[in-house]
């Protein structure tokens, strides 16, 4: 896979135009999940990834505020199709037995 340097450093994007944190496999959304999902500080997130260097995560993290709607606008659309595999799929067993239950709806 080729990589295009950004303005950013630390940051590259892969032949789909998506940001990856440089050598890694990483794309930059998924560490901006994690540190919106969960909170997590520059610090905490090297704590969770250490194979990310603190100064990468830094740099994601800019890229993320300076491209911030985008960034929304991509999360939102993954949410998007990951609710529609999970209405057009079967019922796990688990979530069946839960609804016999009464558990979940």
């Amino acid at each position: 896979m080729n990589y295009l340097a950004t303005e950013y450093k630390h940051i590259q994007l892969n032949d789909n135009q998506v940001p990856v944190i440089e050598g890694s496999t990483m794309k930059v959304v998924e560490l901006i999940t994690s540190h919106l999902t969960y909170g997590w500080s520059p610090e905490e997130l090297h704590f969770q990834y250490p194979h990310i260097a603190l100064g990468k995560i830094y740099s994601a993290l800019a890229y993320y505020w300076d491209h911030q709607a985008a960034f929304e606008n991509d999360i939102s659309q993954r949410l998007e199709k990951v609710n529609r595999l999970q209405r057009q799929g079967p019922n796990s067993r688990i979530a069946q037995k839960l609804r016999e239950r009464g558990v979940i709806s």
